[in-house]
């Protein structure tokens, strides 16, 4: 299966568990609404984000933040830029490798926004 597909499937059990726990908990249509636009607009935004920054499908852009980030990442770490790092995890969104990631962070980011506007901490 395609990233997208697994991204819908991830999104469409988020929705279904809320969704049956209700009762619970207090998820409601609007915030799963709200959790899933997060989600879709982190994944449109996010390649264009990591572009304009360097993380490119083809590599790091020579020159860019993302250069000096790895630079710095590599001076910190002896030489060598740590596996599962900032800037790995960056680079490898960049590569459009972690749709189903950007999708999850973007949603949950968006339903933590909102409920932190709302004062519902």
């Amino acid at each position: 299966m395609s990233q997208k597909t697994y991204a819908l499937l991830l999104a469409a059990m988020i929705c279904s568990a809320a969704v049956a726990k209700e009762e619970k908990s207090r998820w409601s249509w609007t915030d799963i609404g709200i959790a899933a636009a997060g989600g879709v607009v982190a994944v449109a935004v996010a390649p264009v984000a990591l572009g304009a920054a360097g993380f490119t499908s083809a590599g790091i852009a020579a020159g860019s933040l993302a250069a000096q980030m790895m630079s710095s990442a590599a001076i910190a770490n002896g030489g060598g830029v740590a596996l599962g790092g900032v800037v790995a995890a960056l680079q490898s969104a960049g590569t459009g490798i972690a749709v189903y990631k950007t999708a999850a962070a973007g949603a949950a980011a968006t339903y933590a926004a909102k409920k932190y506007l709302e004062g519902d901490e």
